[in-house]
């Protein structure tokens, strides 16, 4: 028997009930040192599979560590001989010992011929593609180099304002002019959804009618919170106009692996897809996949891109990882994500029966009936609790660490290595949550979304290209209404821009970020995090 399958075992052999235990105290037994759990020492051991055990990048990787060589060659720590010693007591010595440069053996990411041409070969194949790079820069320098590849200076791309801000630096970066799509806006989950065919295919006869055609269109699908877009009907739509198709499916690598999946993008005729293999599969941070299909967009100008965006020392830990995910993934490809499936399934129909706590789900987007199974957004409106506030009870009485706080909701992502245990937890600790303050005065009072899509009115005086590119000045907060927008500004995660260099400063975007940054949002890009001055562009 294989040891993953005996480890599953003894997974489910501890807890086969979702309900969380009667005997936990009211804050789940948890207190603030942690320790290592059943289910951790069980991963612990764990051996790798025989197919597992093949990947061709990480096969090279560990025969040229186990190498008897004398080096002398980067980085400096060589081979971990002189590993910083805080840094081995938290790791170990066994990741510098693989922390080794472009050596002959282990190929070249901008010209493979050997083990990383390999790997990404096999990717391709896994995940239904063409062609496949591997990405060290994360989805990121991926969907910059697709717009780069895809638009030159001057032609237009048309995308979700709610892109990530990934998708503005690019525009930068290419000098492409962005024709926007307003996304579907959930006021009381203050929640942006996708884009429909319809929204495209208006935007394109707009552009059409200024007698112009779209170099591109870009899609977020899923979003952050597991909305789902008709990318079949949108990929036919363009196609039908030589126009490709560029999809952000940072949070859809595990799409398409599961009959209870959706499809993936590449599956439904996406011409370019960036994917966080990170995020819901298994490599390590910052590491993610191009994929790409069709010949719409130049292969060579893609890889030019991606040559020009990426660092020239690339982690082969990083790049190891992407192959070993991989690996992972096509040993059961149909099957690997039941378990993690039905955990999803069961903690929101338990979750959905607590009293003062709502799910977000379909119904909430009706035009995207398609979501990610294994994304969890829960909201806590009926008791009078903004995200904010019932993130940090979460945390504070029962150490659970979600993946994104907003004003109406908290996001949850389950993923290959959610437990029963944490998802017991999380059940217990909301239910506490809603028991206690249900009896509070807080729960009387309705935290307030939004009354107007929060993109509605935007005004773009300059392109993102010119508007990074002009001379500035700072201005007051109450000076800046009117001003052109100099700085990208947006409240991390989700890393949507809520101001772009070129747009016209709203009211609206004022109060926006103001009220998350009072309610403890994290504002990225601000070169003035407290947000009493804004950088404006000089007219």
């Amino acid at each position: 028997m294989k040891a993953l399958e005996v480890a599953q075992m003894t997974l489910d052999s501890e807890s086969r009930n979702l309900e969380p235990s009667k005997k936990q105290d009211k804050t789940s037994g948890i207190g603030k040192t942690r320790s290592a759990t059943k289910d951790q020492i069980v991963i612990s051991n764990v051996q790798i599979s025989q197919q597992e055990s093949s990947p061709p990048l990480v096969t090279a990787l560990k025969a040229s560590a186990e190498q008897n060589s004398a080096t002398f060659h980067f980085p400096g720590h060589n081979r971990g001989r002189a590993a910083p010693s805080s840094l081995t007591q938290l790791i170990g010595l066994k990741p510098f010992l693989h922390d080794l440069p472009e050596l002959p053996e282990l190929d070249n990411l901008f010209s493979p011929r050997g083990p990383i041409l390999d790997a990404q070969q096999q990717a391709a194949s896994l995940f239904g593609s063409l062609e496949t790079w591997f990405l060290v820069g994360g989805t990121t320098c991926g969907i910059q180099a697709a717009i780069m590849a895809s638009c030159s200076p001057g032609e237009i791309l048309i995308l979700p304002r709610n892109s990530h801000i990934s998708a503005i630096s690019a525009m930068v970066l290419s000098g492409a002019v962005p024709k926007y799509i307003i996304p579907d806006y959930n006021f009381d989950w203050d929640i942006a959804g996708g884009v429909t065919p319809s929204q495209v295919e208006t935007a394109i006869k707009e552009v059409e009618k200024e007698g112009q055609k779209p170099a591109a269109v870009l899609v977020t699908s899923p979003t952050y919170h597991g909305i789902c877009c008709d990318l079949s009907e949108i990929t036919q739509l363009c196609h039908s106009r030589g126009i490709p198709v560029i999809v952000d499916e940072a949070h859809g690598a595990h799409l398409g692996f599961h009959p209870q999946m959706p499809n993936s993008a590449m599956h439904q005729g996406a011409d370019l897809a960036v994917q966080s293999t990170h995020k819901v599969l298994c490599s390590l941070t910052q590491s993610s996949m191009l994929h790409m299909s069709g010949s719409l967009v130049d292969r060579e100008k893609i890889s030019r891109c991606l040559q020009t965006l990426q660092s020239t020392s690339p982690s082969y830990l990083l790049l190891a990882s992407l192959d070993a995910a991989r690996a992972q993934i096509s040993e059961n490809p149909e099957t690997i994500f039941g378990k993690a499936l039905q955990l999803a399934i069961e903690t929101k129909s338990m979750i959905r029966k607590i009293s003062g706590i709502s799910v977000l789900d379909a119904q909430s987007f009706p035009n995207f009936p398609v979501m990610d199974p294994l994304r969890l957004t829960i909201g806590f409106q009926q008791l009078g609790l903004s995200g904010y506030e019932a993130d940090e009870i979460l945390y504070e009485d029962h150490e659970i660490i979600c993946e994104l706080v907003e004003t109406q909701s908290i996001t949850f992502a389950m993923n290959l290595g959610t437990c029963r245990e944490h998802v017991q937890r999380l059940v217990s600790g909301i239910k506490h949550l809603a028991a206690t303050c249900a009896s509070t005065p807080a729960a009387k009072r309705k935290v307030k979304g939004g009354n107007s899509a929060l993109f509605a009115d935007i005004e773009t005086s300059l392109i993102p290209r010119d508007a990074f590119f002009s001379g500035k000045r700072r201005v007051s907060i109450e000076n800046s209404l009117g001003e052109v927008c100099g700085e990208l500004i947006c409240p991390y995660p989700p890393g949507i821009p809520v101001m772009v260099p070129g747009e016209t400063i709203t009211k609206k975007a004022l109060d926006y970020l103001l009220d998350v940054r009072s309610k403890g949002a994290v504002i990225s890009g601000a070169s003035d995090p407290q947000l009493s001055s804004i950088v404006v562009c000089n007219k």
